[in-house]
């Protein structure tokens, strides 16, 4: 997966935007100001930060030690920074920014959560 291509599956979710309010080298991507992932997008590897479930973390760090790790600056319990290198398939990048967009949603208020699901 390019940079390109992980940019623009970030954006395809309901209400994702792309912030930069850090520095303008890293994008943060998210739903109702809530944050789902966060790249730089010209890193070498890429790498993105994504919300995990936690024992979804603990697993997928185990199967992928060198491709996935603790959240760099982040709760490590909770994000895991993925490596898009090309390495894994770009099918298990995609659930897993997915995954990180759902696990958000569902923690915002019932009010933000339906209207997200209207068209």
């Amino acid at each position: 997966m390019t940079p390109g291509e992980l940019r623009v599956l970030c954006l395809s979710f309901g209400a994702a935007v792309e912030d930069f309010p850090f520095n303008p080298e890293t994008s943060v991507f998210k739903v109702c100001g809530k944050l789902f992932a966060l790249t730089a997008l010209d890193a070498r590897p890429l790498t993105v930060n994504l919300k995990c479930d936690p024992e979804d973390a603990i697993r997928l760090r185990a199967e992928h030690p060198d491709l996935i790790a603790p959240g760099y600056h982040m709760n490590k319990r909770h994000w895991n920074t993925v490596t898009v290198d090309g390495t894994l398939p770009d099918r298990l990048v995609r659930e897993l920014v997915e995954d990180s967009y759902d696990l958000v949603v569902a923690g915002l208020p019932r009010a933000e959560r339906l209207r997200l699901d209207r068209p």
